[in-house]
């Protein structure tokens, strides 16, 4: 059985990924990432995994390293932050076309300029049509066992696509949280041995990352789309062999306190659990406030979605990235346009909040429940608590 642990979250998704017996680890440390890459790197320094750490000049290094190691049958894992993400990505959509089960863990941080460390989605947001399965963590819980998870969704023949699992920098990274940790007995259990569908050798001769020309290139976009929409069916049924196992249960769009809500937030990342309380706050003051938390960014949820809202007048996304010139926050976007041929759709509004790190506390949320309640929002989108 597992145990119970305080553990620094960052560390914890390092240990999770050593509980898959990886074979390679390809990293380059980035804030607030670097503990992360530490971390693997002591795990194979000090033998508890018979793996390499591979020394890379840079995050576009470290994900063609992911790749050609991957290629070769090795399970495979990287991580990474902000620019970084951004660097590495002329080769992720690279990493989905050739159907390479890499997990990569991710320290979502804002983007520059102007410079800035703390945490926001602007990294993973523009990543968003790579062809990665795409996790959101609320805890360090989760963090972990959506590490263990990607590994078994990626590898599956009916997926072989690459995953990403996307832990808040700082909020979550670097706190100490109580985890409950598998041990590697019940991890063998959950994971499978990897056995890849195809392999570079010298003794077994095959192509990969071929030249596509116009007469297959389309085609190949479609491949990977229909591989991915249909992952959705594997993810599920991979959540729900974790719940059956290790009783934690997990969900595309997670709801709470919706059974007879009015209005509902809807969050993506460690946000989620600080709207909870706000919902809770809300409730003791008679307002019929839920709150969706979404779990599963890529594949987007369609019909997940559809059922959460389902009695929900008011519905108030919230994004921590900017959709620049856009009509919303690349969430809300994404959900209007889920939710537009619906006859009975909520009214959806927006509100950017979180950029850079500043803080969102239980009454910022509870005051966006009751400015949308009441459409106090004179767009559809608004900058929350921002200046002038």
């Amino acid at each position: 059985m597992g145990k119970r642990v305080g553990m620094e979250v960052a560390i914890a998704s390092a240990e999770a990924a050593a509980l898959c017996r990886f074979d390679v680890a390809a990293v380059y440390p980035i804030t607030p990432q670097s503990h992360v890459a530490e971390h693997l790197s002591d795990i194979v320094n000090d033998g508890r995994v018979d793996a390499s750490f591979m020394t890379v000049e840079s995050e576009h290094s470290a994900m063609s390293a992911a790749i050609g190691s991957s290629a070769t049958g090795a399970r495979t894992v990287t991580a990474t932050s902000s620019q970084g993400l951004l660097f590495m990505s002329e080769v992720l959509p690279i990493a989905s076309a050739m159907r390479l089960p890499i997990v990569m863990i991710i320290a979502n941080r804002a983007v520059s300029g102007p410079i800035n460390i703390w945490n926001d989605h602007s990294d993973i947001m523009p990543m968003r049509d790579t062809g990665w399965i795409s996790f959101f963590a609320d805890n360090g819980q989760e963090v972990v066992d959506m590490t263990i998870q990607a590994f078994k969704v990626g590898e599956d023949r009916r997926v072989m696509l690459p995953v990403n699992v996307n832990m808040d920098g700082f909020q979550l990274t670097h706190m100490v949280e109580p985890i409950i940790m598998p041990d590697q007995e019940e991890v063998d259990r959950f994971l499978p041995e990897y056995i890849p569908y195809a392999t570079l050798h010298p003794d077994r001769v095959v192509s990969m990352g071929t030249l596509g020309m116009p007469e297959i290139y389309a085609e190949a976009q479609k491949s990977k789309d229909v591989a991915i929409v249909n992952s959705i069916k594997v993810i599920k049924e991979v959540w729900k062999e974790w719940e059956e196992q290790f009783g934690r249960k997990y969900e595309p769009v997670q709801s709470y306190r919706t059974e007879d809500a009015d209005i509902a937030l809807v969050t993506m990342g460690s946000m989620g659990e600080t709207a909870e309380i706000a919902v809770d706050e809300l409730r003791k003051q008679g307002v019929k406030a839920g709150l969706l938390k979404i779990k599963l960014w890529r594949p987007f949820p369609f019909d997940d979605l559809k059922k959460a809202v389902k009695g929900i007048r008011v519905l108030a996304v919230t994004d921590r990235a900017c959709s620049f010139g856009g009509p919303g926050g690349p969430v809300f976007s994404e959900i209007r346009s889920a939710l537009y041929r619906e006859t009975k759709r909520p009214k959806i509004v927006n509100y950017i909040i979180g950029l850079g790190g500043r803080d969102v506390q239980v009454e910022d949320f509870m005051d966006m429940v009751r400015r949308a309640a009441k459409g106090k929002l004179s767009e559809p989108y608004e900058f929350y608590g921002v200046r002038g």
